[in-house]
């Protein structure tokens, strides 16, 4: 029953890196369209206000899709455990390492361009451009 219980808390130790993860992804989306809507807001017009108002739209980004791959990280780390643990294969209890699992999830690059991630960010530059033009 002891290890019962401690696979039980690993699982759901990672399940709250994964709500983390999600959350700050929430959260980045968030910040990016606040900030860069209210940069977009006090710029002059020029090239100096649009490199103003981008820098930090690329920049969440590249920080929304990181905390998403990490999400798929630990996703995948989850899952390989729920199925070790039918199988009743041996694992390590309490390894966080989610190295074994990056050609699964894919690149930091590949996930910039997932759909979650491109329809909100997408739309933030997009309106950054479209704002220098009016």
């Amino acid at each position: 029953m002891e290890m019962e219980d401690s696979v039980s808390e690993y699982l759901q130790m990672i399940q709250l890196v994964i709500q983390r993860m999600a959350n700050n992804s929430f959260l980045a989306k968030g910040w990016s369209v606040s900030l860069v809507a209210f940069l977009t807001a006090l710029r002059g017009h020029g090239l100096g206000g649009v490199v103003v108002s981008f820098l930090p739209a690329l920049a969440f980004w590249g920080l929304d899709a990181y905390y998403l791959r990490q999400e798929r990280l630990f996703r995948a780390l989850y899952n390989d455990v729920v199925r070790k643990m039918a199988a009743k294969q041996p694992f390590t209890c309490f390894n966080m390492d989610t190295s074994p699992y990056h050609r699964e999830v894919g690149s930091l690059f590949q996930t910039l361009f997932c759909p979650s991630v491109v329809a909100v960010h997408g739309c933030v530059l997009s309106a950054v451009i479209f704002s220098c033009f009016m």
